[in-house]
């Protein structure tokens, strides 16, 4: 998320009071979680196993749970809980903002789009042009709509990330302050929700096609001419490439990337990254030649060891 306009890093430490270093007019432009920084962003950081991937991202600004060294060209912003104190910044500069009509006023609509009762249309929301949104659909603050898209009925874009802290008391949930953006051409199936990023975008590239009831996880960039069928999983920070086609029931693990043109078969569990040109198929996942090699060796088993037995007497 960018700000409308820059700050310093001493207003920005007056927010959420806590201390910092660096020159107090240290010039701060937005915030963003770790895969989506680019300079002048704040990232929070809240454990040691992830100080130098944050202290060495592109964010120029760190705010972060202890006072270590400040690398060249950066600031830190020292918090006992970066995690609440990054909430603390969504909610001043991106602020929940409730909605009194069933189509915001704010909202942009494209020449011969139809949109089907029963819709609801956030605040801020472009659709563009000979798109059909049909009835029943919600489409939260932020989203943006291509030209000649087709939103089923039951469908709800930019729903809050699934994102929590685990406390002693419960769960805190990150704050989403990021949007859904939906290229041309896409259609997307009945009854599929589509998470906003946390403080990026969730995209779905042009010309691709979901069926219906599929999850699509906060901050997942989907690529061009995919196409994925029905109860798909797809969790959050994934990276699709185009042209991927991913069959009924697959579910993926979160941060993984699928290259272009694979092919992953029903059923499947996406658990690491996996190259593009290939098919696979299974959980874990393998190539599917070699994994129903494997089905068909195992199926052989009981034989086997049938007639080990009969050996041994």
């Amino acid at each position: 998320m960018k700000f409308n306009q820059p700050h310093n890093l001493e207003e920005i430490a007056s927010l959420i009071n806590c201390k910092f270093i660096g020159d107090p007019k240290f010039e701060v432009l937005g915030m963003n979680e770790i895969h989506v920084v680019t300079p002048g962003d704040i990232v929070f950081v809240d454990h040691p196993k992830y100080y130098d991937k944050a202290l060495s991202s592109d964010a120029t600004v760190i705010l972060i749970n202890k006072k270590v060294e400040c690398p060249e060209g950066k600031a830190l912003l020292i918090s006992e809980d970066p995690f609440r104190d990054f909430n603390k910044l969504t909610l001043h500069f991106k602020p929940f903002q409730a909605s009194h009509k069933a189509i915001s006023d704010s909202a942009k609509i494209g020449t011969g789009t139809v949109i089907q009762p029963n819709c609801f249309i956030g605040n801020n929301v472009v659709i563009g042009k000979n798109t059909i949104i049909h009835a029943n659909v919600s489409i939260f603050d932020d989203s943006i709509i291509g030209d000649n898209v087709v939103i089923q009925s039951g469908s709800i874009l930019g729903g809050n990330a699934f994102y929590y802290k685990k406390r002693p008391e419960g769960y805190d949930q990150l704050l989403s302050s990021g949007r859904v953006v939906i290229e041309n051409n896409v259609h997307i199936g009945a009854s599929c929700t589509i998470d906003r990023g946390v403080t990026g975008d969730t995209t779905i590239g042009a010309g691709s096609k979901l069926d219906n009831l599929i999850q699509v996880g906060h901050d997942t960039v989907i690529g061009k001419k995919c196409l994925i069928a029905s109860q798909t999983g797809i969790a959050g920070c994934c990276v699709i490439h185009d042209e991927v086609t991913i069959w009924g029931q697959v579910g993926t693990n979160s941060g993984i990337t699928i290259g272009a043109k694979a092919i992953i078969l029903g059923q499947t569990g996406v658990t690491k990254s996996i190259e593009g040109g290939k098919t696979y198929f299974g959980t874990p996942i393998e190539e599917s030649r070699n994994k129903l090699k494997e089905l068909a060796l195992l199926r052989k088993l009981p034989k086997i060891i049938q007639d080990l037995k009969q050996m041994d007497n």
